[in-house]
């Protein structure tokens, strides 16, 4: 029986999120009342799969989760939305990721206090190397540095293009740069690279190290991106932002879906400027994902 292909294989976390609203962030020893609870799916690669899946595209998941209430809460949010979880890892008497997420509407900004999955990150032995070879993107965060590297050299000896989420300067995110061909990371990620806010600067850096094409995101402020030799320059779509979760994720599942397109860098990065900027108008990284019928609207699809 011949293997599933898919067109977008992600590694990386996945968690559960709970997420509320509040008017402003108390200083220490405060109560803090909060509203609009929303509990939901969450994790970089684990919610740009789950737009990617809406728009239409395969999608397969690996990642790890333990035993407990939260992982079966985690993997049916992604079964659910028609991603494959096969490659999901289940590790006996560990707890799953969690994250609390607080926003506050009125400053577009959030505070996440999380935790990673308590079991074994996976090994190099778990990864399912003959479906990444028949993908056409892998997309990964880096949290899992040894799966995360082992499945980069799989891709590109296979030719399949490598999209990397950088949201976090963690052991091996250097590394995962020379493997990859679009490396887009956030402001905390460069300023902690650079040592200060110097994106455009930080662009030519991790230009340097292989990437074709390296990005910066900058939240209210749009990006920055150094793709072959051109610079990009775009500020943010205006709109009236809710919660800034899953700014971020639905940044890159817009790239990684002009990728898979086969549109050009720039048409592929305004794609994703504008999918960060509609989910950012609900609460929760998933609620307001934009539909297929709306990227057609838009002239995306």
């Amino acid at each position: 029986m011949a293997q599933p292909s898919f067109q977008v294989y992600g590694l990386g976390q996945c968690a559960l999120d709970y997420i509320g609203k509040i008017e402003a962030y108390p200083p220490p020893d405060l109560k803090c009342e909060f509203s609009d609870m929303v509990i939901q799916g969450g994790g970089p690669v684990a919610t740009a799969l789950v737009a990617l899946a809406r728009w239409g595209l395969s999608c397969a998941f690996a990642g790890v989760l333990g035993d407990d209430l939260f992982g079966g809460k985690i993997k049916a949010s992604l079964d659910g939305e028609g991603v494959d979880t096969s490659g999901v890892l289940i590790r006996k008497g560990c707890e799953s990721q969690f994250a609390f997420i607080v926003a506050e509407p009125a400053v577009s900004r959030r505070t996440i206090f999380w935790r990673r999955p308590t079991g074994p990150p996976p090994g190099s032995d778990e990864i399912d190397y003959s479906i990444i070879r028949r993908a056409k993107v892998l997309h990964i965060d880096g949290l899992f540095a040894e799966a995360s590297l082992a499945a980069c050299n799989a891709a590109k000896e296979s030719g399949v293009e490598v999209v990397v989420d950088a949201g976090s300067l963690r052991d091996g995110m250097l590394e995962l740069a020379r493997l990859s061909d679009y490396y887009l990371a956030s402001q905390t990620f460069t300023k902690a690279l650079m040592g200060d806010d110097k994106p455009l600067e930080a662009c030519y850096k991790l230009a340097e190290l292989g990437p074709r094409v390296a990005c910066v995101t900058l939240g209210t402020k749009g990006y920055v991106a150094l793709a072959e030799g051109q610079v990009i320059e775009q500020p943010a779509y205006q709109v009236k932002a809710v919660d800034t979760t899953g700014c971020g994720d639905l940044f890159h599942a817009g790239f990684i879906y002009g990728v898979i397109q086969g549109w050009d860098v720039e048409k592929s990065l305004d794609l994703g400027a504008w999918s960060a900027a509609m989910v950012s108008r609900k609460l929760g990284g998933r609620t307001g994902i934009p539909s297929l019928k709306e990227l057609v609207k838009q002239g995306y699809a």
